[in-house]
């Protein structure tokens, strides 16, 4: 058993080691199995989402419609028409579009904007991109974009792209300031931080796996949260860790002893800790958002990683470097406890001595920001508030509300019976705001 002891620390290093060359690499791939549609974060009850699950049964492609409009204020000129009619020809020739490119349409109150719908097969983040460089040499003074569904995928896409560097350069750099504070020591929070990079590239394994076999689905939101999640999860459980067993180590001279101690003192209010969330995380799955939905068990694989990493890599790694990871105030055995002094140590004793006082302060100073839950109004977010910059589907839509009817870029489908296709029709034109309604085919 004592040999045992002796070369476990080793051991997990090893095995968590090879873990993080494993799974490292997938944190910067789940992008490539996330899904970003409208679809991805609306309610699976939702009539738009059965919608377009029915509308599959008019195509086989998985078309999504890209509208090109061009813009110049003084008016549209012969060139410019020539420069869209050419690009239409070529849309429709490219193996980027589905069949059906419309027509080129102009404005129908002003003269100074045109407009075609081009349904996007494959990608359409790809198929974006390629028809955004077809259109790149308009004539001087036309404004074309690429909006639309497609559009704004492409754009989300692009924009959820960046999100896992950018997000754990953050979080990294947030948590390494505040740990380097918190426990003075350069050395440690290298460590602490090496412990939550490692439950990243475990869950990110996972998680991918798990997407790309279909069992979960991921989208940008829930890529993001598992990012930051992962991280304070596993520098949340740390804390109570590393402060346990700087505590053992003026209690006993060896440090895997201090490290038994202090696992064994820690480890059942980390896992009620983490079993809590797991468990809160979980219940998402009772949402009828799909984006909270799917956000459940890819937080709860993220908890776990945290927890896992936390409680047998951190203390293996703890145990190799003993002292010295607190370098330059080494805990000694013997020495003081400066947590029971100074400022925090004077609270710590008032929160002891009167416990029921400090509880019931505490509710009731908890409870006045509560009293104004009932205030909270959540109207939701249009799609082009999600972009921090001004992106090219956005503007390309402000176009189109400019100058074409409601919907152009992205018209209400409305699928019915072939044989109540004149009743709809009717009922569909007498709308106030519907500016024209056509049947499209049959299933």
């Amino acid at each position: 058993m004592r040999p045992l002891r002796r070369f476990l620390p080793a051991l997990l290093l090893l095995v968590w080691l090879a873990v993080g060359a494993v799974g490292g690499p997938y944190a910067g791939m789940l992008s490539d199995v996330a899904e970003n549609d409208s679809a991805a974060f609306l309610p699976t009850s939702a009539e738009s989402t059965e919608v377009q699950r029915l509308q599959r049964q008019f195509a086989d492609t998985g078309a999504v419609p890209a509208v090109v409009v061009a813009e110049r204020p003084e008016g549209i000129t012969p060139a410019d028409r020539a420069f869209l009619e050419d690009a239409r020809s070529r849309l429709a020739d490219a193996d980027v579009t589905a069949p059906g490119v419309s027509p080129v349409l102009p404005a129908p109150a002003a003269d100074a904007a045109l407009r075609l719908v081009a349904p996007v097969a494959g990608d359409p983040g790809e198929s974006v991109e390629r028809i955004r460089g077809m259109l790149a040499r308009a004539p001087a003074g036309l404004d074309v974009y690429v909006t639309g569904p497609a559009g704004r995928v492409a754009d989300l896409s692009e924009a959820f792209s960046g999100i896992d560097g950018l997000l754990l350069l953050v979080a990294g750099s947030v948590v390494a300031v505040i740990l380097v504070v918190v426990y003075r020591s350069p050395l440690l929070p290298l460590l602490v931080l090496l412990s939550a990079v490692l439950a990243l590239g475990l869950a990110s394994f996972v998680v991918y796996l798990l997407a790309d076999g279909g069992v979960l689905a991921l989208n940008g939101q829930s890529q993001g949260i598992l990012f930051i999640l992962v991280f304070g999860a596993a520098t949340d459980y740390a804390l109570l860790l590393v402060s346990r067993y700087r505590e053992e180590l003026r209690e006993v001279p060896g440090r895997r002893d201090a490290m038994l101690r202090a696992w064994r003192g820690t480890i059942e209010p980390i896992l009620a800790s983490a079993g809590t969330v797991i468990l809160g995380v979980l219940c998402l799955l009772f949402s009828e958002l799909n984006s909270n939905r799917d956000l459940g068990p890819v937080a709860a694989i993220g908890i776990a990683a945290a927890l896992l990493a936390s409680t047998t890599f951190l203390p293996a790694v703890l145990v190799v470097f003993g002292r010295v990871a607190f370098w330059p105030f080494r805990p000694h055995r013997g020495t003081r406890k400066p947590e029971s002094e100074g400022v925090w140590g004077r609270i710590a004793g008032r929160v002891d001595r009167t416990p029921r006082a400090v509880w019931l302060l505490t509710t009731v100073a908890l409870l006045v920001p509560a009293a104004f839950l009932p205030q909270f109004e959540a109207s939701g977010t249009a799609e082009s508030e999600l972009f921090l910059e001004r992106v090219e589907s956005v503007a390309g839509q402000e176009v189109l509300a400019e100058y074409f009817p409601g919907g152009a870029g992205a018209p209400t489908v409305v699928i019915a019976d072939a044989d109540a296709t004149g009743a709809v029709l009717r009922a569909t034109r007498a709308v106030d705001g519907v500016a024209e309604a056509e049947p499209t085919g049959t299933a």
